[in-house]
């Protein structure tokens, strides 16, 4: 009886596994040896010491190890670690990281690095180990529909996201992702929808589809989203999609989905044209900025922007205009990531003739180009930094919408302002609306009663249970006429921190039982009505 552990590091704890319960299953299914097989989920906030006990505990004659950018980082040391404890134990290593840097891993402690699909090659591996055989029929196994999705996955998941897989490659060249024209193998329609109910009705909230480019098959993207659209469940949905490819007929399915129930990452990486073309992206971005807008107009579908900074011939100058462009789509979530290096990539074999200079150590990140300097990047991220924790934690965003018409300012403008001023790292938020306040209140052209006013809105839409901040309150007689007519309307008893006075006397208050699906912002009413700013 051979024991086999199967570890997957996420990046955080309420990320699940799916490579390696997939590969559990491709085990149980075609090792011939007796064998018991674990899978176990670590993150990569936790200590070496809890990781090795974890395994450690298991007793393992052998270790499968999935390797990516948010984990490299911690492995050598860990691989070291692991031969410490269990000195006879086999290291084998997969995934993107190991596969792509081969001889690096040998050199840092695996004994073994595969490649290829993981659900074949781990038991093909086994077999030859153990039953010194290479008898396992793959062609037969390949054209086999695993289903990761056992009781086993489904008790572990506790609630947290869960992923699903229904075709693996991509049909497009982007030169800084793994899986540039690697082709496309679709899963069985039948098999992915028997999938997607069994975790519409699991313990998860939401459901992340890992296809690279999710509609790039349209007819089939149809069937399933409408399949999605027919089901009686509270999950979220999540896809990643290229804008343009959408057509007509999913996009008037799409306008009818319920609120809430799908989400889309889309990655537009840029808006200028020569960078798109350099890394060989395929995007016709007229129709995807149209069809964004199609999308947002509806309020029923949360709709994520990624950009890239660092693209090859795109200036500080040229990526403001990218910011600015793609900050005003509206759409809910604007990411701005940073240009990677990674193993494998046709990217990274060009960097040099493109004198990119990058970090030796994950995520290899851009540290310059001939386009970007230092001190540009350093701006960007103080840019991103003020990004992720205002707009995209659906914070202070009416604020946000005054302060930009208010003082003329670009958007791209507004966030390094304030990313110079007001630096977010662990600061309470209670802290942190005072910091924007006081850096709001000194631009041209702010008025500071209607700062104050968005700001009272904006507590009340995001925060519940908290009181609004002592500077942002105006207490006067009006205060027990707004609980009654918010007690009326809500037919329940309100609590204090759930209402407050603007200064134009007006009265608002807050269903903090009510969540809207899209944005996870609480609905705020004036007078009875419910309020925008």
């Amino acid at each position: 009886m051979k024991k086999i552990v199967l570890l997957a590091i996420n990046a955080k704890y309420v990320h699940s596994s799916l490579s390696s319960w997939i590969i559990a299953e491709g085990v149980s299914r075609f090792f011939r040896f007796p064998h018991e097989v674990i899978v176990a989920e670590a993150t990569v906030n936790q200590s070496y010491d809890i990781i090795i006990n974890h395994i450690t505990e298991h007793s393992p004659d052998v270790i499968g190890i999935s390797s990516y950018i948010w984990n490299a980082g911690m492995m050598p040391r860990l691989l070291v670690m692991l031969r410490e404890r269990l000195p006879d134990l086999l290291i084998v290593l997969g995934g993107p990281e190991a596969s792509n840097n081969v001889d690096y891993w040998l050199e840092n402690g695996a004994d073994y690095v595969l490649e290829g699909e993981g659900e074949f090659e781990f038991p093909r591996f086994l077999n030859n180990l153990y039953c010194a055989q290479d008898s396992f029929a793959f062609a037969d196994a390949a054209c086999k529909f695993i289903n990761p999705y056992t009781d086993s996955y489904l008790n572990a998941l506790n609630g947290r996201l869960s992923y699903i897989e229904t075709s693996r490659g991509c049909p497009f060249q982007c030169s800084f992702c793994l899986s540039a024209d690697s082709g496309v193998k679709y899963f069985p329609l039948e098999n992915v929808k028997e999938q997607i109910k069994m975790l519409s009705q699991a313990n998860t909230k939401t459901v992340k589809f890992v296809d690279r480019t999710f509609n790039c098959n349209s007819d089939r993207a149809y069937e399933i989203f409408e399949y999605i659209l027919g089901l009686k469940t509270e999950c979220r949905f999540h896809f990643e999609v290229a804008a343009d490819l959408f057509d007509e007929r999913i996009l008037l399915l799409l306008e009818a989905a319920p609120p809430g129930r799908i989400q889309f990452e889309i990655g537009l990486q840029s808006f200028y044209e020569p960078s798109l073309k350099a890394v060989s992206r395929q995007t016709d971005i007229h129709k995807a900025e149209k069809n964004i807008n199609f999308l947002i107009k509806k309020q029923n579908i949360h709709i994520h922007v990624d950009l890239i900074a660092g693209l090859p011939y795109e200036t500080f100058f040229d990526f403001q205009n990218s910011f600015n462009r793609a900050y005003s789509l509206n759409a809910h979530t604007l990411q701005l990531g940073f240009l990677k290096f990674l193993h494998g990539s046709k990217l990274r074999k060009q960097a040099d003739s493109f004198c990119f200079e990058y970090s030796d150590e994950p995520p290899y990140e851009l540290i310059c180009s001939p386009w970007l300097s230092v001190d540009n990047l350093r701006i960007l991220k103080q840019v991103e930094n003020a990004l992720q924790h205002t707009k995209n934690k659906g914070r202070f965003l009416s604020t946000l919408h005054y302060v930009l018409t208010a003082t003329g300012k670009t958007p791209f403008a507004l966030f390094h302002s304030m990313g110079m001023s007001v630096p977010n790292s662990g600061t309470q938020l209670e802290d942190y609306i005072v910091q924007l306040y006081d850096f709001f209140i000194r631009l041209p052209g702010v008025d500071k009663i209607d700062l104050k006013d968005c700001m009272i809105y904006d507590w009340l839409s995001m925060v519940k249970g908290k009181n609004i901040p002592a500077f942002l309150k105006n207490d006067n007689k009006q205060r027990v006429e707004i609980a009654q007519i918010a007690e009326l309307t809500l037919e329940r008893k309100i609590r204090r921190e759930e209402y407050a006075v603007l200064s134009s006397g007006k009265g608002l208050f807050v269903d903090s039982n009510n969540r809207d699906p899209v944005t996870e912002l609480y609905e705020v009413y004036v007078c009875g009505c419910v309020a925008t700013i």
